[in-house]
């Protein structure tokens, strides 16, 4: 769940789990679950990413 987490908490997360498979020594449930993970992080990322230009633009036409 990324309910509770920030934009931040969710980055160090990912590359965590990022740095964990590229060792290449985790067991394949836990390799695919944390692949998983990364995906939903990922989206979560990209949406607030979206969320905060989307807040910028219309700020930014607003002081036009």
């Amino acid at each position: 769940m990324t309910d509770n987490l920030t934009f931040e908490q969710a980055i160090v997360e990912l590359e965590e789990i990022v740095k964990a498979l590229e060792c290449g020594k985790m067991p394949l449930d836990e390799a695919v679950k944390a692949f998983e993970r990364g995906s939903e992080l990922r989206e979560f990322c990209e949406r607030k990413l979206k969320d905060a230009q989307l807040k910028i633009e219309t700020l930014s036409d607003k002081g036009e």
